[in-house]
C-alpha cells in the first residue's frame, strides 16, 4: 500500500475534504504526488506567468480556501507519459464518481489540456468557501 510523502501531504491538507477523501482512497492504490493544492497570490501569479495556468489571482479554483483544486502527477514523475496521466485520471474519476463527488479533469478541456489537475464542480462547489472566486 502507498502512502504521501511529507511534501504531498502538506500540499494534500490545503484541499476541500472531499478532494482529500477521493486523494486517500487512490493513493492506497496508484503510487502518485500531490504537486499542488492551494496557491497564494504570488504563487498563482508565478503559475499564470509560466503558462501553468489560464487563472489569474483570485479566479482559480486553487486559491479558495480550502482548495477546490489539486494538481497531481503519477510517481515516479515523468512530465512527457501523457499516458500514465490518463491512466490515473480514470482511477481518480472512478473513485469520485462512485463517491458521489463531481470532479472535473484538466486533461478533458478543449483549449488548454491540464494533465495534473483536477477540481470539485457543481452544487456546493459553485458557491467557493472564504478566500477567492471559484
Amino acid at each position: 500500500m502507498n502512502t504521501f510523502s511529507r511534501t504531498s501531504e502538506a500540499r494534500l491538507t490545503t484541499c476541500h475534504p472531499d478532494i482529500q477523501t477521493i486523494m486517500r482512497t487512490v493513493i492506497q492504490d496508484y503510487d502518485f504526488s500531490v504537486i499542488c493544492g492551494h496557491r497564494n497570490e504570488t504563487e498563482q501569479l508565478k503559475a499564470y506567468e509560466e503558462g501553468k495556468s489560464k487563472k489569474v489571482w483570485p479566479n482559480s479554483r486553487h486559491n479558495t480556501t480550502p482548495s477546490l483544486a489539486i494538481d497531481i502527477a503519477p510517481y515516479p514523475i515523468d512530465w512527457n507519459d501523457i499516458g500514465r496521466f490518463q491512466h490515473l485520471a480514470g482511477r481518480v474519476l472512478e473513485t469520485a464518481a462512485l463517491m458521489g463527488i463531481t470532479l472535473v479533469w484538466g486533461g478533458n478541456w478543449k483549449t488548454f489540456r491540464d494533465y495534473p489537475h483536477f477540481e470539485l464542480r457543481g452544487g456546493k462547489y459553485d458557491t467557493p468557501p472564504q478566500g477567492g472566486a471559484a
